[in-house]
């Protein structure tokens, strides 16, 4: 694959790229500037909106309207309306925990992690599974950053990684109940190879991660083998989406904070696109919102 930017388009935390196939449109944030962004492929922005706290992940609901992880709670959005309400708050952690990565799951639940800001990190993060009548549950902890939630097409594998600790976990997932297993370490990626940032999933049940360390993004396959790796003209890219009609446009976000990188990647922060050699698995979104 060869990535192209899109033009005019620089953004600080670029993450959390949601197809909906619906609109015809890219779903995204930009965490540390509060943004959530509805682009067109062809580099249109459709829509922009702001929120008092960092917007670090968010996913799609049946309604249309979108479930957004803030920094310590998770809203309804309606992008239509600019209408939202709170549905569930972080509570129990300290306060610099933040709400991180996010996805809706094939449960039809909204799944997010959290990761610990301070300089010196302790493995004190929780993966939720929030649920539409605002439940919160708790479903994993340990983690530095959580990071990286994907599913395979069948609904029934789960992965989900932590960034800071370097490692990738396949979980066996069940749809009809959103209950997950106690979860295999497949991969402890290093800095050279790529620490593990977003993840997304094809529809041959492969695993692509953002490798936030090194400028690319890594395919691997169900038991943790990096079967090919693609260069991202960014520093950091974080995370992949499979987008169009037929899911084989990908779309790749990437983060400006390396200031020690930039001349080396001036493009970093922006958003690149490639044709896929594989198509993506399909999207979930939130049942009974």
């Amino acid at each position: 694959m060869e990535f192209t930017a899109i033009e005019g388009l620089t953004l600080s935390l670029g993450e959390s790229p949601v197809w909906d196939e619906r609109r015809s449109q890219v779903f995204l944030c930009d965490i540390t500037n509060n943004r959530v962004i509805a682009l067109k492929l062809n580099g249109e922005i459709v829509g922009d909106w702001s929120f008092e706290a960092n917007a670090g992940s968010l996913g799609l609901c049946e309604s249309g309207r979108l479930v957004v992880a803030l920094a310590r709670e998770v809203i309804l959005f309606d992008p239509d309306t600019g209408e939202r309400r709170t549905l569930a708050r972080l509570e129990g952690e300290i306060e610099t925990n933040r709400f991180n990565d996010g996805k809706v799951g094939p449960d039809g639940c909204f799944w997010v992690g959290t990761m610990d800001q301070r300089t010196d990190r302790e493995p004190i993060g929780t993966l939720y599974r929030v649920s539409a009548d605002g439940s919160i549950v708790k479903k994993k902890t340990g983690m530095f950053t959580s990071n990286g939630l994907a599913w395979a097409p069948d609904g029934r594998t789960m992965f989900h990684t932590d960034s800071a600790g370097k490692w990738l976990d396949r979980h066996d997932f069940d749809p009809a109940t959103g209950e997950i297993g106690k979860g295999v370490r497949i991969a402890h990626p290093d800095e050279e190879t790529g620490r593990p940032d977003g993840g997304a999933c094809d529809a041959e049940g492969f695993y692509w991660s953002a490798g936030v360390s090194a400028a690319r993004l890594n395919r691997y396959d169900p038991d943790g083998k990096i079967v090919a790796q693609y260069p991202v003209p960014a520093s950091a890219p974080t995370m992949p989406c499979f987008c169009g009609p037929d899911m084989k446009t990908m779309l790749v976000t990437s983060h400006r904070l390396n200031a020690a990188r930039l001349a080396e990647y001036p493009l970093s922060g922006g958003i690149f696109l490639a044709k896929a050699p594989v198509a993506g698995a399909a999207v979930s979104r939130m049942k009974g919102l």
